[in-house]
């Protein structure tokens, strides 16, 4: 009953709360997996899920079971890691979740040089909404995860990793494009693009505008870096980003990147991970070629 393989089905199919996603990860049918369930289910004489209930939930039992589980795949997962400590060569898997605006070409770089490296190592990277990436770090489905404006949990562990200039982003054609700096004060009143209420960016953008008593007008706000710049590109009012993520545009002639204050602003992105987490040496190299990475 406890093969690994077994427990991973387990565990996945209560984290996603859906047997056909579950099934889905582990490469079974939902048949198989469903199976699966009742035959534990029997051997524990125990009831497992509330399958009145969608997505799934755990009863009492079953959180016991599912604790179990994840216990003895990370005391699996901590034993091939020090196995490989024995090996001279770095190999293995590193699962990552960033955020969109790290930008795919940069992390095509750094796979490719990850891979150079050390090709005995795969890298694992998937694009997800900040709240997603500090779930999947708790939740052990990565093993970095990136992320802006980190912010330290009692169950996370945060490692800075670069600070990026922001600046004001606008069309060619706007006004301001001209200008070689616009101080907070300048940008009272304009029509601005701004991010989703609720991601951290946003946030601080909001907070340093109203530090300096400047009221824009959001006329519209998107919850990926990519689309705000496509709003810009059409001349749509100004926004603040960070320079590091408007060269393609710079260099297309699509928009002007003008210097912000002072004082200026910002933005920290940091790579989180579960606390207590024993990483493997292909985690703790990628982490490695990261943190050589320039912080411009």
């Amino acid at each position: 009953m406890f093969q690994l393989a077994h427990l991973k089905l387990f565990k996945d199919i209560a984290q996603y709360g859906s047997m056909s996603r579950g099934a889905q990860a582990n490469g079974v049918s939902q048949s198989a997996a469903s199976q699966h369930v009742q035959e534990v289910e029997k051997e524990l004489d125990a009831v497992l899920f509330d399958r009145g209930t969608r997505p799934l939930e755990l009863t009492e039992a079953g959180k016991l079971y599912y604790e179990f589980c994840r216990e003895v795949l990370r005391k699996s997962e901590e034993l091939q890691t020090s196995l490989g400590e024995l090996r001279s060569q770095v190999e293995g898997t590193v699962r990552v979740a960033s955020i969109f605006s790290v930008g795919l070409s940069e992390m095509t770089q750094l796979e490719a040089e990850f891979a150079s490296r050390y090709p005995r190592t795969q890298l694992q990277v998937q694009y997800l909404r900040p709240e997603r990436v500090y779930a999947a770090a708790r939740g052990d489905e990565v093993d970095l995860g990136i992320v802006s404006y980190p912010e330290p949990a009692k169950d996370l562990t945060v490692i800075p990793w670069r600070e990026e200039e922001m600046v004001v982003a606008a069309a060619p054609s706007h006004p301001m494009a001209s200008q070689a700096r616009v101080k907070p004060g300048e940008l009272d009143g304009v029509e601005f693009i701004g991010f989703d209420p609720d991601l951290p960016i946003r946030r601080e953008v909001d907070r340093y505008l109203k530090e300096h008593g400047v009221t824009v007008t959001v006329t519209m706000h998107f919850d990926a870096i990519p689309m705000v710049k496509e709003a810009l590109a059409l001349g749509s009012g100004v926004s603040i980003l960070p320079k590091r993520m408007l060269k393609t545009e710079i260099e297309q002639g699509r928009l002007a990147a003008i210097r912000l204050g002072p004082p200026g602003l910002v933005r920290p992105l940091g790579v989180i991970l579960r606390k207590k987490k024993k990483m493997n040496r292909a985690t703790q190299a990628f982490l490695e070629l990261l943190q050589e990475e320039p912080a411009r």
